[in-house]
């Protein structure tokens, strides 16, 4: 999907000077920013990093509810209700 960014002439010749010195596209800086924004803010970039960081929570959540003493209720233990 394309999308259009406005940069200041200044901003814009540093970038591709950047680009030019590690030998990499403008696409390129813009994705690793992009990426760092993310990341800074919390969100997850892509499948592999929402599905790591939703295993980290539940591993958190048990150790949490281990060192509370909290217990899981089960079914025998929830009531029904009446029709």
């Amino acid at each position: 999907m394309r999308k259009l960014i406005e940069f200041d002439d200044d901003t814009f010749e540093k970038l591709k000077q950047l680009g030019r010195d590690r030998m990499g596209t403008l696409q390129e800086l813009a994705d690793e920013a992009f990426a760092d924004l993310l990341k800074k803010h919390g969100i997850p970039v892509d499948l592999k990093d929402a599905l790591r960081r939703s295993a980290a929570t539940g591993a958190n959540h048990e150790r949490d509810a281990k060192a509370t003493g909290a217990k899981k209720t089960s079914k025998k233990t929830r009531r029904k209700s009446k029709s």
